[in-house]
């Protein structure tokens, strides 16, 4: 099949993304924002943070988001990732290393509290996907004492309706779901 690639709008102003039309990621999503970070995990981020202007690379199952930095325009910035995306994944080049693969599989067989398993169910089914459709995504760290700890990735860091997505949408999903949640908070 060949490559389609649809670029899309976030909330973000800093931040696009780019459908792909089949999956990169067996599951769940990674994010990386630097160089040394993706360095032996992800091949296809790294290429993209050495890009000028890319501050921050997420991968989706089926998307990627770029979060442009201070430096460049997005014209220029767009035209350079789809460069990117085009070669890598067009020669079939691999998303992830296989210790990006473990590490992928380690997210999401990682064990958690009965409490923290719950939270984890309704993050996957409910509020992932919502947020994916905006190329965000969103990371259980912990939950402790009443508060979920969450990392905020993607379209979503540095969003400006990003506080609002926490408290109104994600705080109070959970609390529904969950009783012992008394707090969201993004790390």
């Amino acid at each position: 099949m060949a490559l389609g690639i649809h670029l899309e709008w976030t909330p973000n102003p800093n931040t696009l993304k780019y459908v792909l039309n089949h999956p990169i990621l067996p599951l769940g999503g990674m994010s990386f924002s630097s160089v040394e970070q993706a360095a032996g995990i992800s091949p296809l981020a790294h290429k993209l943070l050495l890009l000028s202007g890319v501050s921050e690379v997420t991968l989706g199952m089926g998307f990627v988001s770029i979060r442009k930095g201070e430096q460049g325009e997005w014209v220029e910035i767009n035209d350079r990732v789809v460069e990117v995306l085009e070669g890598h994944l067009g020669a079939g080049e691999a998303v992830l290393t296989e210790e990006g693969q473990a590490s992928l599989e380690a997210q999401a067989n990682k064990e958690w509290t009965e409490v923290e398993s719950r939270i984890a169910k309704v993050l996957e089914v409910e509020i992932r996907p919502a947020l994916a459709m905006d190329g965000g995504d969103v990371a259980l760290e912990r939950f402790e004492d009443g508060v979920v700890y969450l990392h905020l990735r993607g379209a979503c860091a540095g969003c400006p309706s990003a506080k609002i997505t926490l408290k109104m949408g994600i705080e109070v999903r959970l609390k529904e779901a969950v009783p012992e949640v008394q707090e969201v908070v993004a790390l």
